[in-house]
């Protein structure tokens, strides 16, 4: 049963968006998982068909839809492979923030190049000492008259080598108290002096996602890039965080589902003693017990995206959705792996590349252990 918030304009858009990907990705994924990147000319494909951000106002060229339509994409791409996932970053994670607190004059320079493919984006979070507490992070920004002297160091950075603007979490007052106070947003473009790309990084799975690591060493960024107010960094990270997690969820209830359509289609067909393993009561009960995780999944996840749509308050259960969602796809991953047997662990299956994609999720957008935290937080227990 298709969800409330889908329309027959989702449906309509989904078909063609599959077919889409049918053609311009399916057939080339393979590839660029051993080249290690998703080429540009897929971006301006993306964007040549209205594909990138399609939620952004028609007057910077957008379509003004709704989330529904970033439901749709990010189910399909994820759908192709979970490499894919730089794309939905950008639509749904990195360009909110610009939408949101940018003010007019950037949003006329970058959102219609981001629309177009021509400008592809990332946000810089991370340090090498610093993850999910982000008021501990190190990288600071001085102002010097027009300027912020950026310094310091990034990782983990989806999108980082193709980026061609990158929203950097740093301090603008490191002295602040408490110091997350601090925190400031700025954007920073391709070619800023000081601003360097270190090594694309080697990655269990997401073989075709760009990760790199960024350098800033007085890197002179223009006052003009910050976003929003000084000072006020934390706290739009922490409001569009919800929707980080929500894309999450999205991709791992998906990639589950579709594991769960590997594995059951390999077992009507593989045979063993003579019959197909799916007929052995012991295989259709781990079928079952998967099918119903999933369901539940499916279910509660259409019930967030339903109050995220509303606009309701989903702090909590976004957490709750991100962990247990992202947890299930591993007991997925690894119960269609055996269930696959010695071609579970072939790369030629897809069953095996999904597995070394999936357990990511869990650790990305805040560990899982900081959902449960958050979730545990909200409980008021004391």
């Amino acid at each position: 049963m298709a969800a409330s918030y889908l329309r027959e304009e989702h449906r309509i858009f989904r078909s063609s968006f599959r077919k889409f990907l049918e053609k311009e990705a399916a057939p080339y994924y393979l590839d660029w998982e051993k080249q290690g990147l998703i080429p540009r000319g897929f971006w301006e494909k993306m964007g040549d068909n209205g594909f990138l951000c399609p939620w952004i106002d028609e007057k910077y060229g957008g379509l003004s839809a709704d989330f529904g339509y970033s439901v749709v994409i990010n189910e399909e791409l994820e759908k192709i492979g979970s490499s894919l996932i730089g794309i939905g970053l950008h639509n749904d994670i990195v360009i909110p923030y610009i939408e949101s607190y940018g003010t007019e004059e950037q949003k006329k320079k970058w959102l219609p190049k981001c629309l177009t493919g021509e400008m592809i984006t990332a946000i810089a979070m991370t340090e090498p000492g610093a993850g999910s507490d982000l008021a501990d992070i190190s990288t600071t920004a001085i102002k010097h008259g027009d300027y912020y002297v950026v310094n310091g160091q990034k990782t983990f950075i989806t999108n980082g080598i193709h980026a061609d603007l990158v929203i950097v979490v740093c301090k603008t007052d490191p002295q602040a108290v408490p110091p997350y106070k601090g925190i400031s947003l700025l954007a920073v473009e391709r070619g800023t002096p000081g601003f360097t790309r270190g090594r694309k990084l080697e990655k269990v799975g997401l073989h075709a996602q760009d990760t790199a690591e960024l350098f800033f060493s007085d890197a002179k960024v223009p006052a003009a890039n910050l976003l929003g107010k000084e000072g006020h960094g934390f706290y739009y990270l922490m409001e569009k965080l919800q929707q980080e997690r929500l894309i999450v969820a999205i991709a791992a209830q998906t990639a589950a589902e579709r594991m769960f359509e590997l594995t059951k289609e390999y077992v009507k067909n593989r045979k063993a003693f003579g019959r197909a393993i799916s007929q052995f009561q012991t295989i259709q009960f781990r079928l079952a017990e998967m099918a119903t995780e999933i369901a539940l999944g499916r279910t509660f996840l259409d019930h967030v995206i339903e109050q995220h749509i509303d606009g309701r308050d989903v702090v909590t259960s976004v957490s709750m959705a991100k962990w247990w969602i992202t947890d299930m796809a591993k007991r997925i991953a690894a119960e269609g792996m055996q269930l696959h047997g010695g071609y579970g662990y072939m790369e030629e299956y897809e069953i095996a590349r999904r597995y070394r994609d999936i357990p990511v999720s869990a650790i990305y957008a805040g560990t899982n252990e900081m959902m449960k935290r958050i979730i545990a937080k909200n409980l008021t227990l004391s």
